[in-house]
């Protein structure tokens, strides 16, 4: 379970592929919506950092098909819970980070997020 952000949060590292044109326009768009608190995330290319990752406990193949977030306290979350970790802290986001947290749309919302990472990965 992620848990809800406070007023003013805690620092949180996205872990993101750099390398990725889409990626670094998604992280683009979250700044621009989170305003003062885009400060409050640190943005951490994970292109050729695989060594970095794995002694985070981050598998780097997974890294590449997952969004990874830590937050305050260490713990690494990926996939939707990291999305919805992120998105709870804009809020303007923080209704689609309730939807894609229930229980009937996850995994239909995860098998399409991974289709997607998928087709573009094959792109590179």
């Amino acid at each position: 379970m992620v848990p809800d952000s406070h007023q003013n949060p805690p620092s949180i590292t996205v872990y993101y592929d750099g390398a990725c044109p889409r990626c670094r326009r998604d992280r683009a768009r979250y700044e621009k919506l989170a305003g003062s608190r885009a400060d409050t995330i640190c943005w951490f290319d994970i292109t050729g950092k695989d060594d970095e990752l794995r002694r985070l406990g981050i598998d780097p193949r997974l890294a590449l098909t997952e969004l990874h977030v830590r937050d305050a306290d260490q713990r690494i979350y990926s996939e939707l819970d990291a999305y919805i970790l992120l998105m709870r802290r804009v809020p303007l986001l923080k209704p689609l980070a309730w939807l894609i947290g229930l229980p009937g749309l996850r995994p239909w919302l995860s098998r399409l997020y991974h289709r997607q990472v998928m087709r573009r990965l094959a792109g590179r």
